[in-house]
């Protein structure tokens, strides 16, 4: 299904509806944040295909009190901490290879959380990891907006070990279940 659905992603990038989705699925993300005004914002470096939080929330011109940070992966247990981030362009990779930032050690009040797939009911299908489910069971305070276009709805098992998102964004809606 993962395989699936990231090829619908790509196919659909290509498409003419993909040429306006970001700037709609900002739309909402921001009128959803300045509800929310998180303290600490959790972003993600994108991977090929995802929304960019990270480009969003730097044009977003966020407020200055608005904390911003960097999840960073450690193979070893499949662990993943939050590090503050400055915004500037990230000099290292966590240990799967993806852009992290260098501050110390958060907890973001609002994660914002990259889908491979979705359901109606706020969960969503990453990469297999786990990263993500592993630190949502560790912080069930946080609120998860879950990022993702609106081609990759599907419906999937869903085992004990996955955290329903608080709620999910896409191009074309804000579902919260």
């Amino acid at each position: 299904m993962r395989q699936q659905l990231l090829a619908r992603r790509r196919d659909w990038l290509q498409s003419p509806a993909a040429l306006k989705a970001g700037a709609a699925l900002s739309q909402t993300l921001h009128e959803l944040l300045a509800q929310l005004e998180p303290q600490c914002l959790g972003l993600y470096w994108p991977l090929e295909g995802e929304f960019e939080a990270t480009a969003f929330a730097q044009a977003q011109g966020l407020p200055k009190t608005m904390a911003l940070a960097l999840p960073s992966c450690r193979k070893a247990g499949r662990q993943m901490d939050y590090l503050g981030w400055d915004g500037s362009p990230p000099m290292r990779q966590d240990e799967c290879g993806i852009a992290t930032a260098s501050g110390p050690a958060v907890v973001p009040d609002v994660l914002l959380v990259p889908c491979v797939g979705y359901t109606r009911e706020a969960y969503r299908l990453g990469y297999g990891g786990g990263y993500f489910d592993r630190w949502l069971a560790l912080h069930p305070g946080v609120t998860t907006v879950g990022l993702a276009w609106s081609c990759c709805e599907a419906a999937f098992a869903i085992e004990a070990h996955d955290q329903p998102l608080t709620l999910i964004v896409t191009e074309r809606e804000l579902i919260a279940p």
